[in-house]
């Protein structure tokens, strides 16, 4: 059934886990990631960012993500993950998304605040969540870039949740997108600063490589929506790749089972790191 990612993370919170948001790029993607939630009972994100509609056009994911969210048997929320632009968020609410993340974590404070009250507005005639960021996350959400990651500052998180009414914010704390190039080093003690001081569901990006007792230590201490992608795209990957190599693909469903598989694997795992089974 398709939700909203605030009721999820409301219920998170009430719970005391997290909830798995998993990046997806084509149908294969969601089957497997549904496959796993409807398996285990558990809540789930569907999500896509901006970077990657070159790949997988919003026109065509979207439409496909909320049909999937509308047909599944568990709680699935629809979120476009790190929106930049206001056009793309506009359109991804007509879709009938049921969350939007406007990214403005490389924004002076200022201006990073004037435009999430903007997307807080327009989100609210759909009675949709919204996700914003503060401080820099390393790495960029495609793997294109080296971006530098900047601990948020919990007053400026106090400061950014007052003022722009978001649902949900995402925070950096030592986390970075993409594969680790070493052993991520998570500040918790920043991450329980700004839990006190904001009391909102917070986000946690660049999941992929951080160590299991990790997310859970981050799920017990304020996260509430942790986001997958790099994992995601590795897994199905990696199961095409074994599939071929064990002569197990003999035509293009086979391709197509395959792809499933890897996307189920992971989510299946993540879900049962992060205790949300059974939630549904």
């Amino acid at each position: 059934m398709l939700v909203n990612m605030k009721d999820l993370l409301r219920d998170a919170q009430k719970g005391g886990y997290a909830v798995g948001s998993f990046s997806v790029a084509n149908m294969e993607m969601v089957r497997g990631v549904i496959a796993a939630a409807e398996e285990a009972k558990a809540p789930i994100i569907l999500q896509i960012a901006e970077v990657r509609l070159n790949h997988s056009p919003l026109a065509l994911i979207g439409p496909l993500m909320v049909a999937a969210a509308k047909e599944a048997k568990v709680p699935v929320a629809v979120h476009l993950d790190h929106g930049t632009t206001l056009g793309c968020i506009g359109q991804a609410l007509d879709l009938g998304f049921t969350s939007v993340m406007f990214d403005g974590s490389h924004l002076p404070l200022e201006e990073n605040i004037r435009i999430t009250k903007e997307v807080v507005a327009m989100a609210k005639p759909f009675g949709a969540a919204v996700e914003a960021e503060i401080g820099c996350v390393g790495g960029s959400e495609d793997g294109s870039e080296d971006i530098a990651m900047r601990c948020t500052d919990p007053k400026q998180a106090e400061r950014f949740a007052a003022e722009t009414g978001v649902d949900a914010l995402a925070v950096a704390i030592g986390n970075a997108h993409g594969n680790y190039k070493d052993t991520p080093h998570l500040r918790f003690d920043i991450l329980e600063a700004i839990r006190d001081c904001t009391n909102i569901p917070l986000v946690l990006h660049g999941g992929t490589g951080i160590l299991p007792e990790e997310f859970v230590r981050c799920y017990k201490t304020g996260i509430k929506k942790i986001n997958i992608a790099t994992a995601t795209f590795d897994a199905v990957e990696r199961s095409v790749r074994e599939s071929y190599t064990a002569g197990a693909i003999k035509g293009y469903y086979d391709l197509h089972c395959a792809e499933i598989r890897g996307a189920y694997e992971n989510a299946k795992k993540h879900i049962a790191i992060f205790a949300t089974g059974g939630h549904a």
